[in-house]
């Protein structure tokens, strides 16, 4: 569905509890764990030149969730996201480019300190009223990242080869947008 005209322009907000920043990985080499981070905060700032469109968005290292305490505690540590010392990921985009029907969002993403480009491919699902008037957009987006990029680099070699946390990660965001007040 392409981005309407008729969307506000403007600074639309992130609805995190309608929202969901998921990820997954392969463990071992023969399954994928999947999770999210439940804390989340974004604009969306809506331009008349639809490529000029900004998002920035912050999100709680500390709001990792895989649905294994012990996993979780384990990568909230010095292992991996170090949630004490860097307690945001960050993302702040630089160009929409329109593609048919969806979209590549660019920017910058940021992880333990470390700041790499990264291009989301996005998909606009949408524009409602909900039953307390507020108008809400709904955005798909997802990529892949090299977590060494980042610097989450903790991994273990397994005893038949391989290692037990692959590189890559899968991103994938599922976001509702909140219109600015008229």
């Amino acid at each position: 569905m392409a981005l309407s005209t008729e969307l506000a322009r403007g600074t639309w907000t992130l609805d995190n509890s309608h929202s969901e920043i998921a990820f997954t990985v392969r463990h071992a080499g023969i399954s994928k764990v999947r999770g999210q981070f439940k804390d989340a905060t974004a604009t969306l700032d809506l331009a008349d030149d639809v490529t000029a469109t900004k998002v920035q968005a912050t999100i709680q290292t500390a709001s990792f969730d895989s649905g294994d305490a012990n996993r979780d505690g384990h990568v909230r540590g010095e292992d991996f996201f170090d949630v004490e010392k860097f307690p945001e990921i960050s993302f702040v985009s630089n160009g929409l480019v329109a593609n048919g029907d969806s979209y590549e969002l660019q920017g910058d993403l940021t992880i333990k300190g470390v700041t790499r480009p990264v291009s989301l491919e996005t998909e606009f699902n949408g524009v409602a009223v909900d039953p307390f008037g507020n108008t809400r957009a709904g955005v798909s987006a997802e990529t892949t990242i090299s977590r060494k990029d980042f610097g989450l680099t903790w991994n273990a070699v397994l005893e038949a080869g391989g290692v037990l946390v692959s590189d890559k990660v899968a991103i994938n965001l599922e976001l509702a947008f909140i219109a600015p007040a008229a």
